[in-house]
């Protein structure tokens, strides 16, 4: 796992908490709920989270393909391999 995908996921798990907190604040201060209905919330909130993070997993990551530095080094050793022939 890189840092940029465990960045990633905190920063989902973060604004995930900071959402949930709000609608369970909406749901008990001016709306009238079933008590259920935050367990609901609570496990819809966690789904999307999981859903997300799982997408964001799978997601190709096109920067190590294109990694300048990686290209230079590759055609390096391509000319050492060509003018050993």
């Amino acid at each position: 796992m890189k840092k940029k995908d465990i960045i990633f996921t905190i920063g989902l798990c973060l604004l995930m908490a900071v959402v949930w907190v709000v609608g369970e604040l909406v749901m008990g201060l001016w709306i009238a709920v079933k008590p259920s209905a935050h367990i609901f919330w609570m496990i819809g909130v966690v789904i999307v989270t999981l859903a997300v993070n799982i997408w964001h997993s799978f997601k190709e990551d096109e920067s190590g393909l294109t990694d300048p530095k990686r290209e230079k080094y590759e055609r390096k050793v391509q000319k050492r391999k060509k003018n050993k022939e």
